[in-house]
C-alpha cells in the first residue's frame, strides 16, 4: 500500500502492481528489471531464485504477530476434557521452533473464563441467601438448616446429567444457581409451617410430620410448574439446543430430587436440630393447621 484515497467517509487503500503481462508467469517475474546500487539494470533472476511453491493464501495477524488458526470440534465427550488431553499430547509430541507458541482459545477459553466467574458468583450467592434467611428468621439455626437443604438440591441435577450423558458446562452451572433459589423457596415454605405448628402446641416430631404432609401439595405444585415448563427444552435435540438443554436438564432433575429431599430430609434434619429453646415466630392469625 502506497497511499489511501478518501471519498467522503470511505477510505480505499492504493496498491501498486505490475501489469498482468509482467507477473502472470514465472518467466515473466524472472525478467522483471531491477536497478542495482551501481546504476546497472539487472533481471530479478540474476539476484533471486524464483520458485512456485504451495503456501498460505492469506496471512492472519493479531497483536502485531502472525498466527495460524487450527479449528476442530468435539463430539461425544466434554469440551474441557478433550482440550486438556489435546494440550498434553501436543506438549509431549510437538516441539515448536524458537519464537513460536500455542494459545488454546475459542469455546475452551470462554468456558474457563466462565468457570472462574462461577467460582466467584457461587459463594456470593450462598452468602446473600444466608443473609436474607437470617433477616427472615432471626436465627442462624434455621438459616443453616435451609442452606443444608440447598446443599442437597444439586444431587438431583447431577444424577440427571449422569443419566442423560450430558457433560457439565457453564449452562448447567447456571442451572444449579437457579435451582438454589427454588430449593430456598420450598425450604422456607416447609420450615415456616413447621414452626407455626410448634407455636400452636404441637411437639417437634408431630410438627415435622405435619409440615411434610400438609405442605407437600403446594411444594409439588411449585416444582411441577417449573419442571413441566422446562421439560421440552430438556428433551430437545434441535439446532441451538446445546446451550439450553444442560440448563433445563439440571432444573428438571434437580427439582424432582429436591421434592423428595424437602419432604423427607428437611423434616428429619429439623427433628435432629430442633430443641425446646428455639426461637419461633409469632402466631399468624390466618394460619390453618389443616393445610
Amino acid at each position: 500500500m502506497v497511499s489511501q484515497l478518501l471519498q467522503g467517509e470511505q477510505r480505499y487503500d492504493l496498491v501498486v502492481r505490475y501489469q498482468p503481462s509482467y507477473r502472470s508467469t514465472k518467466e515473466a517475474i524472472e525478467r522483471i528489471r531491477l536497478l542495482s546500487p551501481t546504476g546497472e539494470r539487472v533481471s530479478l533472476a540474476q539476484v533471486a531464485k524464483v520458485e512456485v511453491r504451495e503456501g498460505a493464501s492469506e496471512i492472519y495477524r493479531e497483536a502485531n504477530s502472525r498466527y495460524v488458526a487450527i479449528k476442530y470440534s468435539v463430539r461425544g465427550r466434554d469440551l474441557g476434557g478433550a482440550v486438556e488431553e489435546s494440550m498434553k499430547q501436543v506438549e509431549q509430541r510437538v516441539k515448536l521452533p524458537v519464537g513460536y507458541h500455542i494459545d488454546w482459545a475459542g469455546e475452551y477459553e470462554s468456558q474457563k473464563r466462565s468457570q472462574r466467574r462461577l467460582l466467584v458468583v457461587l459463594p456470593i450467592t450462598i452468602l446473600v441467601i444466608y443473609v436474607i434467611l437470617y433477616s427472615m428468621f432471626s436465627s442462624a439455626k434455621w438459616s443453616l438448616l435451609i442452606l443444608a437443604n440447598v446443599a442437597m438440591a444439586p444431587i438431583g441435577g447431577l444424577l440427571a446429567l449422569l443419566l442423560t450423558g450430558t457433560h457439565f458446562s457453564v449452562s448447567s452451572g447456571i442451572g444449579f444457581l437457579a435451582l438454589f433459589g427454588v430449593s430456598v423457596e420450598t425450604g422456607v415454605i416447609m420450615l415456616e409451617y413447621i414452626n407455626q405448628l410448634r407455636v400452636r402446641g404441637h411437639t417437634i416430631e408431630d410438627a415435622a410430620v405435619g409440615g411434610a404432609v400438609l405442605r407437600l401439595r403446594p411444594i409439588m405444585m411449585t416444582m411441577l410448574v417449573a419442571t413441566l415448563g422446562l421439560l421440552p427444552a430438556a428433551l430437545s435435540h434441535a439446532i441451538g439446543s446445546d446451550s439450553q438443554r444442560p440448563f433445563a436438564i439440571v432444573i428438571v432433575g434437580g427439582l424432582l430430587g429436591a421434592l423428595l429431599l424437602s419432604v423427607f430430609l428437611l423434616p428429619a434434619l429439623y427433628v435432629w436440630v430442633a430443641g425446646d429453646g428455639d426461637r419461633l415466630p409469632e402466631p399468624e392469625g390466618d394460619f390453618e393447621a389443616g393445610g
